[in-house]
């Protein structure tokens, strides 16, 4: 078996790329793969570097026993795609946003998260920074189905 990284992508890396993070984190040490997976997030703009993530976000996710109290927001960069076998977007914008900067011959490396969860038949997670609790609790939702999705490709694929 071989070791493999993730890492979820948002634009300011403090609500949708978190949340995705702490829910896969939860998962794959539900499943005992923390020896085999890595995960991290980071965000296409520098807004919030070093802040954790949204208050709304976390509040969310600890209702449903997700612990995103530890993370801290960071940008991603040009290394990423040399340390990251998968690097997952939330939405287009930050599909192409990771486009702009990825090394030439490594885009296969990118992918959106809902791509993972064909039944939501969505290809974005919006972003719920600037509306209520409710948003919080759709991304939650979607991205709890999309990272099951995601895990069983990389258990397919390369576990």
């Amino acid at each position: 078996m071989s070791r493999v990284s993730v890492l979820f992508v948002c634009m300011g890396n403090i609500c949708r790329s978190p949340t995705a993070h702490g829910v896969f984190q939860t998962l794959i040490e539900q499943e005992g793969l923390t020896h085999l997976i890595e995960v991290d997030s980071a965000g296409t703009h520098a807004y919030h570097v070093g802040e954790p993530p949204d208050r709304r976000a976390q509040a969310c996710a600890r209702r449903r026993g997700f612990d995103l109290s530890g993370l801290r927001a960071r940008r991603t960069e040009r290394e990423d795609f040399h340390r990251f076998d998968y690097l997952v977007a939330m939405d287009q914008d930050n599909f192409h946003g990771l486009m702009s900067i990825c090394p030439v011959g490594m885009e296969g490396k990118i992918h959106l998260l809902m791509d993972f969860a064909p039944t939501f038949r969505t290809r974005e997670v919006p972003d719920p920074y600037y509306g209520g609790d409710a948003g919080f609790e759709r991304v939650l939702d979607m991205v709890e189905g999309a990272v099951k999705g995601l895990l069983e490709e990389l258990k397919r694929l390369h576990l």
